[in-house]
């Protein structure tokens, strides 16, 4: 019992009190019998090291958090709108410039029909919003595409759907941080020169704020975010007046553009237009994953938010192409400005405030556009690792609520492939929104079958409105692979199946695991009918060696310590000294003449095992390992290697238990009773091994 009641005698013969003592108040909250809740003292480093790194840790991410303080943590749907939606309303910066990539090998007359083709992907973005705002309602715990196609069709393509969403969720980091350092460049043109630099940082900043936790990111992306957004709707604003006016004029064209081609224009060309663009409706799926991180009542609150989000894209995505169109903008060469720093130039006048503002704003956007998958990736990960197809390390939570293993893991593959594409937003665009239409069009499948199954209210318009988008995304799914398929979107066909495998794997290892470890629920466990023998390995006689010894003890009276050499003197001294200072306890010694020491200690456990009368149940044999700890870091370089690799040669050995019995020393010296030269040197030697 932890405390305890102690009565008081009070001032007058029948005035007695009862006080209740627990001193475990500052570690922890009682809560009932034999259970106590943790307080934030217990988890407080108990060294000075350890200390100063925990203050570290809480100036740069913020002090840890309770589970009871999640529900703070909660995202209203402003906050909510900044940090999933960036992804998807940032790819207005970039989704039109695509488009006319593509329509300016057919001349000049192509151009116009970019706003035919952003108004059909608007059109598509108008189904799978819908779409998803069904599968917030109908999944409020999140997952997405993953677990609407594992609950309705089948794990194996829940699986799919993962891998894919795992994808592009790393290609969106990349390419939006290739896409921001672009706008940057189309102000300040060095920078090109420092592209990884910039993206290096700017990935490690925004980890950084992910690991601070969700509230504390919103708060870091709201104002870039909005201050897009309010600028964008100005410049489509700026140019539907001026349409209106007829004072929508042709821009002269300062920069080296794309040269105009002399392709045939038709369906093909548009169809790959198309498929350039749809990269508009990546992150779309990312508030559908996410619906867990709102604030009450969760699923109507990320409906409501991807309905925001899906309107303020198609304005925007549409806005810019109609302004393109209009004012005769085109892409310009490698290093160039891009279409939406031309279309702000054009809007607000070059060197204007808000020039400068929107092209620090587009950047921002972009760098945490990256930020929709940081918030995305960690959940899905960790919703894998629940479900046993992940390492279960990818669902712990971190000291600020945040799902940090995730993260970090992000951000590093995230630069790898920045880095290994040179920086180059075009390049990376033939990787992306392949996944995310993969995702699409399972998502719908497995929804159309949810409807089937379960006969909800308005269950048969919700069923036609899947069915719709799951033959959309379908088609537009193959349009994307076929169009992209040899400018590298063969990586993401090839990658998909080895992550699927790679997830299957890990799921068969913890499902042996798990088998392996069973227990019948019927059986109930009673006091162990096995014999236990103690085994304590030693080098010489120390302390080290008389508190493992006396920890032996303590288990069981069968205790024999082994001392392993390969100098028969030597051993010879410490057999002296063993059975003058610890009578009782046998001591055998085996010479190495190889000089080996976990191979003699394991032949010498076997030899134990065949000894032992046939037809009895083997005893458990528990060898406790003295091991001395160091006080600096630098200190354990030099002790406990031995202990080391007999921990290791023991582990999964049958029938055996390795027992470690540290010994710290004492800071009073002092205080201990002398001792011989000879005895010193001996533990010296035992203290090295």
């Amino acid at each position: 019992m932890i405390g305890g009641r102690r009565p008081l005698q009070g001032r007058k013969a029948g005035d007695r009190r009862v006080r209740v003592e627990r001193p475990h108040a500052p570690y922890f909250r009682y809560a009932g019998p034999n259970q106590l809740i943790a307080r934030e003292a217990a988890s407080v480093p108990r060294t000075a090291r350890g200390r100063a790194l925990a203050r570290f840790r809480q100036i740069v991410f913020g002090r840890p958090l309770a589970n009871e303080e999640e529900i703070g943590e909660r995202l209203s749907k402003r906050k909510a709108l900044a940090i999933f939606s960036s992804d998807a309303i940032s790819s207005s910066a970039y989704a039109t410039e695509e488009i006319l990539r593509v329509l300016v090998l057919a001349g000049a007359s192509a151009l116009f029909f970019a706003i035919h083709v952003s108004i059909a992907i608007a059109l598509l973005l108008a189904v799978v919003a819908v779409s998803y705002r069904q599968v917030c309602r109908a999944y409020p715990n999140g997952g997405g595409a993953y677990v609407v196609a594992r609950t309705n069709l089948a794990p194996i393509f829940g699986l799919i759907a993962a891998a894919s969403l795992l994808i592009d969720y790393v290609m969106t980091v990349s390419v939006s941080t290739a896409s921001a350092i672009a706008q940057i460049q189309s102000v300040f043109p060095v920078a090109y020169d420092f592209r990884i630099e910039i993206a290096f940082v700017s990935i490690a900043l925004i980890t950084v704020a992910n690991l601070r936790g969700l509230r504390e990111s919103g708060n870091i992306f709201a104002v870039p975010t909005y201050l897009f957004v309010g600028l964008a709707l100005a410049i489509v604003a700026i140019g539907a007046f001026r349409i209106a006016t007829g004072t929508a004029n042709q821009v002269p064209l300062e920069h080296d553009v794309v040269p105009l081609g002399t392709e045939a224009f038709g369906v093909l060309l548009l169809l790959k237009a198309f498929a350039g663009g749809s990269v508009a409706l990546t992150g779309v799926e990312a508030i559908a994953n996410g619906v867990p991180a709102f604030k009450p009542p969760e699923s109507k609150n990320a409906a409501d938010t991807m309905t925001v989000m899906a309107v303020l894209l198609a304005i925007l995505f549409v806005g810019l192409t109609v302004f393109a169109v209009a004012f005769g903008l085109q892409p310009t060469q490698e290093g160039g400005p891009s279409i939406v720093a031309l279309a702000a130039r054009t809007a607000f006048g070059e060197g204007s405030p808000l020039f400068y503002a929107f092209a620090a704003s587009t950047a921002l956007i972009l760098f945490l556009a990256a930020n929709t998958s940081f918030n995305a990736f960690p959940r899905l990960a960790a919703i894998l690792a629940e479900d046993s197809y992940m390492p279960r390390q990818f669902a712990f939570r971190g000291d600020r609520l945040a799902y940090s293993w995730g993260i970090v893991l992000l951000a590093g593959v995230a630069f790898l492939l920045l880095w290994a594409f040179g920086g180059d937003t075009h390049a990376l665009i033939p990787l992306y929104s392949v996944g995310v239409f993969l995702c699409f069009t399972l998502s719908q499948i497995g929804m159309v079958k949810h409807w089937l199954r379960g006969h909800e209210s308005g269950w048969r318009w919700r069923l036609a409105v899947n069915a719709a988008g799951g033959i959309l995304t379908g088609i537009v799914l193959a349009i994307v692979v076929s169009e992209k398929f040899a400018a590298g979107a063969y990586l993401v066909v090839i990658l998909v199946p080895v992550l699927v495998g790679m997830m299957l794997f890990i799921s068969r290892q913890y499902g042996r695991s798990k088998r392996q470890l069973a227990v019948d629920p019927a059986h109930i466990v009673s006091a162990p009918k096995r014999e236990e023998r103690i085994v304590v390995p030693i080098h010489g006689v120390d302390r080290a060696t008389i508190q493992a010894v006396n920890v032996g003890r303590s288990i069981d009276d069968d205790v024999r310590a082994v001392h392993i050499s390969d100098d028969p003197e030597d051993a010879a001294r410490v057999r002296k000294t063993f059975e003058r200072q610890i009578p009782g306890v046998p001591l055998v010694v085996v010479d190495s003449p190889y000089r080996a020491l976990a191979g003699p200690l394991l032949a010498y456990l076997d030899v134990l095992d065949a000894a032992w009368p046939p037809g009895k149940l083997e005893p458990i044999t528990f060898v406790v390992i003295p091991e001395y700890v160091a006080s600096s870091w630098w200190e354990r370089l030099l002790y406990n290697q031995s202990a080391k690799s007999l921990r290791k040669a023991l582990l999964g050995r049958p029938h055996t238990v390795v027992v470690n019995v540290p010994y710290r020393r004492e800071d009073q010296e002092a205080s201990s009773p002398p001792r011989a030269p000879e005895a010193e040197n001996e533990a010296d030697t035992a203290a090295e091994g």
